[in-house]
């Protein structure tokens, strides 16, 4: 499959382009378990990063670490397979839990001046 990944897109194109990568293959989708498997593994290797960004546990010498944002687009990707597989908008979700946070926090924090 030729990639056109320019520019930017919404949470729905990018919901698209996953499924169309994925659905390329005999394989298809993983099991939920295994994404959610995906998921924390790149969730630790985030982990790992930062914590060696913020200087408590150093890189090893010969230790190959990727970057940052090449590790939070890991993360995104499996996200996003996740969603797909149980058929939900992440743009729906997102505005949903944006809404949430606007009624509920609204005064929880100090609005800056």
């Amino acid at each position: 499959m030729k990639s056109n990944f320019k520019g930017k897109k919404a949470l729905a194109e990018l919901q698209e382009l996953v499924d169309k990568w994925i659905n390329q293959f005999e394989e298809g989708y993983w099991p939920p378990l295994s994404q959610l498997a995906s998921i924390m593994e790149e969730v630790g290797e985030i982990s790992r990063i930062i914590n060696a960004l913020e200087g408590y546990k150093k890189f090893k010498p010969n230790e190959k670490v990727e970057p940052l944002e090449d590790e939070l687009g890991d993360l995104l990707f499996s996200l996003i397979c996740l969603a797909n597989y149980y058929k939900i908008d992440l743009e729906k979700a997102f505005f949903k839990i944006l809404k949430k946070y606007n009624e509920r926090d609204v005064n929880r924090w100090t609005l800056k001046k």
